[in-house]
């Protein structure tokens, strides 16, 4: 039976229905015998140690929950304990939930992996390219090719973020133009980047960027929906996702975890924890914005991340179809290409699929051996999902310290959540 395009199956005798998502049941341990207690042991040190504030887990084999856990707080000052049901910035892990909205229109044949962005985004074309070594704005040479959807889900677009680059004219011009501006619309955002040069030749390379906001602008214009409204209708109400969106209401205020900076950027292991809930810009995530912020701008709670990544699992209803969900596994970039990040480097063994980074090759000390053919990405604030096709283990991490994404908690955490998967079995 073919599933009609933004419903979830459901393979009970019912047919097809809205599936109802994770719940506050779903997150109860449904395989049992799994030992995650060195895991919840080696997390609460970095609470004790003033590291994290808290966090939060959940891990499944299968589609069965193995652990569900919490330490620390949602207000350290307040010591109000953390609970599943506590709303986090999720940051880059939006990145998925925009990704998985272009690619059900990709489904629909509305849209192609490999369509110019000009089709769309007329603004978008006709491209120019930073000469290497480029010390001015203007130093550019003609793209050779444009830009396709397939290059913005991956990261190799060409794009940038204008935040990881100080002292480059790209980031100097982002910066000037605010990109990122929140009080500005993914239309704005469009018209910002129409004369700006790409850092890179269309699929050439891969860096993180502001693709998948172009991605969200790409489903505006293609549904003729406010990206939200599409979230909502297509992804978030049919996986019960209630509490995922771009603000948190006034009612819920109380839900959102406390926001925390480390006492060092440069060393993630000393102590000290500083209340930063004004970052990104005052009040952020407490009112409606104009910018449906599409690689960074959503909130949600565990019980929510849950459902999603259960809905990308087989064995059960998907959001996608199967051969959809096997491209986003698949490596996008050219061969030899990795990801990398300015203050982490280039990562071997590190590619990019269509809605998340890919483990070919498990070969760094912070990775776990089982860890080969994983997707997974994160946001900066620590909250972080993967999905292991090989090991059948899949797990989602919440927590809120400023650039937790490279902190040694979350590698700690996963190693220590495929061990105990391996013990078990």
């Amino acid at each position: 039976m073919d599933i009609p395009s933004g419903e979830i199956a459901d393979s009970s005798a019912n047919g097809l229905r809205r599936n109802r998502g994770a719940t506050m049941e779903d997150l109860k341990v449904t395989a049992a015998g799994y030992d995650f207690a060195p895991a919840r042991a080696a997390m609460q040190r970095y609470i004790d140690n003033d590291l994290l504030s808290g966090i939060s887990w959940t891990v499944l084999t299968g589609r069965d929950i193995v652990d569900v856990g919490c330490v620390g707080w949602a207000d350290k000052e307040a010591q109000t304990a953390l609970h599943t049901d506590h709303i986090f910035r999720i940051f880059s892990n939006t990145k998925l939930i925009t990704s998985c909205a272009a690619l059900l229109l990709v489904e629909e044949g509305r849209l192609e992996l490999d369509d110019p962005i000009e089709k769309f985004i007329p603004q978008l074309g006709k491209r120019k390219v930073l000469r290497p070594g480029a010390t001015s704005i203007d130093d550019t040479e003609p793209a050779r090719s444009s830009i396709t959807v397939r290059h913005l889900l991956s990261h190799s677009a060409g794009l940038s973020y204008g935040l990881f680059d100080p002292g480059t004219p790209i980031f100097k011009a982002y910066n000037e133009r605010r990109i990122l501006n929140p009080l500005s619309t993914l239309a704005d955002m469009v018209d910002g980047l129409s004369d700006l040069p790409l850092v890179f030749h269309p699929g050439t390379s891969w860096e993180y960027s502001v693709a998948i906001d172009v991605v969200a602008r790409l489903v505006e214009v293609i549904s003729g929906q406010p990206f939200d409204a599409f979230i909502k209708a297509r992804i978030l109400d049919p996986l019960g996702m209630v509490d995922t969106g771009f603000f948190v209401p006034e009612k819920d205020h109380n839900r959102l975890v406390a926001y925390y900076a480390g006492a060092d950027l440069m060393d993630p292991m000393k102590p000290g924890l500083t209340r930063t809930d004004n970052s990104p810009y005052p009040g952020a995530y407490l009112r409606p914005v104009p910018r449906f912020n599409g690689g960074g701008g959503l909130v949600s709670t565990m019980h929510d991340m849950v459902a999603l990544i259960r809905s990308l699992l087989p064995g059960g209803p998907t959001l996608l179809k199967p051969e959809t969900i096997a491209q986003v596994m698949t490596n996008q970039l050219v061969p030899g290409q990795w990801i990398r990040f300015a203050m982490m480097g280039e990562q071997p063994g590190k590619a990019f699929g269509l809605a998340g980074g890919l483990i070919l090759n498990p070969t760094s000390p912070i990775d776990h051996p089982d860890a080969a053919g994983e997707l997974y990405w994160g946001g900066v604030a620590g909250t972080q999902w993967w999905i292991s096709p090989k090991t059948g283990v899949a797990g989602v991490m919440m927590a809120q310290r400023q650039m937790a994404f490279v902190h040694p908690f979350a590698f700690e955490f996963k190693r220590m959540a495929y061990e105990a998967v391996r013990r078990g079995r």
